[in-house]
This record gives structure tokens, C-alpha cells and sequence, in this order.
């Protein structure tokens, strides 16, 4: 199997993780992850502007061949809610436009992959993306949250090519 590059991303409005991870379908390997943070003497509008530029750098820099989105979770507020899916619409447009597929999973499937229990706590994925990628430095909880969209899509995509396959 071609080594394939996915981008993992964490949306938010304030702050955007993003995680890459190169797989050949047996192994895991780290590329590269960071927290895209939107400032707070920014406008709504403008923080979407920097997030979807600064994305946009990141692959256009990496060249991935495919892109993992962490799905909304529901909340309680709904304006929380709101702008949390205008920054995840960002970030589809960001992948689209770099020529990505984009693949989507929600909160619960991520945390089942990468800790193997959907209810995981996000220390637990911390930890576990560490122990999966072999990472000697701890990243910030942002970019693990979106190295786990990367291990999540990376273990859904093989299952999916197993299959196909007929293996």
C-alpha cells in the first residue's frame, strides 16, 4: 500500500489543532502538529481569515492526500455551537481548496480509536496518541485532539482498504 499523508484537525474558534501522520497501512508516523490560535483582538470574521490562511500554509507546505475533521459535539450554548461550525466550515473550505478529500468522525468514534473507549477523557487520548506515535514530547491538547482525527481516519481508512481488498 502507497504511504499516505493525513492532516488531522481539532476545529475551534479560538484555537485549532492540526496533526499529521504519514501510514503505509501497518505503521504510524509522526510528521508534524500545532495549534493554529485565533486572536482575541480579532474579529469573529477575521479570526475565521487567519484560521483558514494558516491551514491553508500547513498544507499547502505538508502536501497531505487526505484530510480528518473532528465532527461538532452537541453543547449546551448555542452560540458556542454556532461559531464552532463556522470555524469547521473553514476548515472543510481550507481542505477542499488544498485538493483534499474530507473525512469526517465524530468525537466519540475518535476517542474509541485511539483509546478504545468513546468516553475516553481528553488526558487519556493525550497520552495514548504518545504512546501510538512514540512521541517523546507530550503535544498540547489541541494537536493531540487532532493527531487522534489523524489515527482515527488512519485506522477507518485501512479497515475500509482491508475490506475492499478482501483481507
Amino acid at each position: 500500500m502507497k504511504e499516505e499523508l493525513i492532516i488531522g484537525i481539532d476545529p475551534g474558534s479560538r484555537a485549532t489543532g492540526y496533526g499529521l501522520l504519514a501510514t503505509n497501512g501497518n505503521r504510524l508516523r509522526f510528521v508534524d502538529a500545532g495549534v493554529i490560535r485565533m486572536g482575541q483582538e480579532l474579529s469573529f470574521p477575521q479570526r475565521l481569515d487567519r484560521l483558514y490562511c494558516r491551514l491553508k500554509e500547513v498544507i499547502d507546505r505538508h502536501r497531505p492526500t487526505a484530510s480528518a475533521v473532528e465532527d461538532v459535539f452537541y453543547s449546551i450554548n448555542a452560540k458556542s455551537a454556532l461559531r464552532l461550525g463556522h470555524a469547521r466550515g473553514t476548515v472543510i473550505l481550507a481542505a477542499v481548496h488544498g485538493g483534499l478529500p474530507v473525512y469526517e468522525y465524530t468525537p466519540l468514534a475518535v476517542k474509541k480509536a485511539v483509546v478504545g473507549y468513546g468516553r475516553a477523557e481528553k488526558s487519556q487520548v493525550q497520552h495514548m496518541v504518545c504512546v501510538l506515535l512514540n512521541l517523546s514530547k507530550t503535544p498540547p491538547m489541541d494537536a493531540a485532539d487532532a493527531l487522534a482525527v489523524a489515527v482515527c481516519h488512519a485506522h477507518t481508512s485501512q479497515t475500509h482498504w482491508m475490506g475492499r481488498a478482501g483481507g
